[in-house]
């Protein structure tokens, strides 16, 4: 079966971190579905740098949907966005009851998931600029890092992007599809996916 996959934008959202979400889950043959929370109800907005986003649909149209892995692009004003919206605010909170996948990236893991403390006791990281908004026992300073008891996955900002999503496709789908995804990309020597075998 498709995996499905949220991606909520909203005004402010980093276009980097977004675009290389919704991009690699799309290669990996996932069916990802764009969201605005935007308050307004636009589905297309300006994203941090001033790059216009698109939505396929309100987020608020697709609250009730089951979905493998809600992933949060970063982005200050976005984030922001993101922690003010009760309706995703209710979707994540329903996404880690029923144990499926919540990911987050750069100012929203601090702005939007500590802020909110929906996974408490969680390992993860973020952007350096929101570290001190994280305990420091439970701080990673990593580019990625997956809390396998929370099943939360976090990264670091838009430079990590490509790893976060490649990541997200080894947790859902094994290794192998994500080794699969990740060469034709050539990404750096360092990433080494090369490792990943068969799942």
């Amino acid at each position: 079966m498709t995996k499905r996959i949220l991606v909520p934008i909203a005004p402010g959202t980093e276009e980097m971190e977004a675009v290389t979400i919704i991009d690699i889950l799309v290669r990996a043959g996932y069916q990802v579905v764009v969201a605005s929370a935007d308050f307004e109800g636009n589905l297309t907005m300006k994203a941090s740098r001033g790059v216009t986003l698109t939505a396929d649909c309100k987020l608020v149209d697709i609250a009730d949907e089951e979905f493998d892995a809600v992933v949060l692009p970063g982005g200050v004003k976005g984030s922001e966005n993101f922690r003010d919206s009760t309706v995703l605010i209710e979707i994540i909170k329903q996404q880690k009851y029923d144990g499926r996948l919540v990911a987050a990236i750069c100012a929203a893991p601090a702005v939007v998931l500590n802020h909110h403390d929906l996974f408490p006791g969680a390992l993860m990281t973020g952007h350096p600029n929101f570290k001190h908004h994280i305990p420091e026992d439970l701080w990673r300073n990593r580019r990625v890092t997956y809390d396998v008891n929370n099943n939360l996955l976090t990264s670091q900002g838009p430079g990590s992007a490509l790893e976060f999503s490649i990541e997200i496709i080894a947790l859902l789908s094994g290794k192998t599809l994500a080794r699969e995804i990740a060469l034709p990309m050539v990404p750096v020597p360092q990433l080494n996916y090369e490792k990943y075998g068969e799942a």
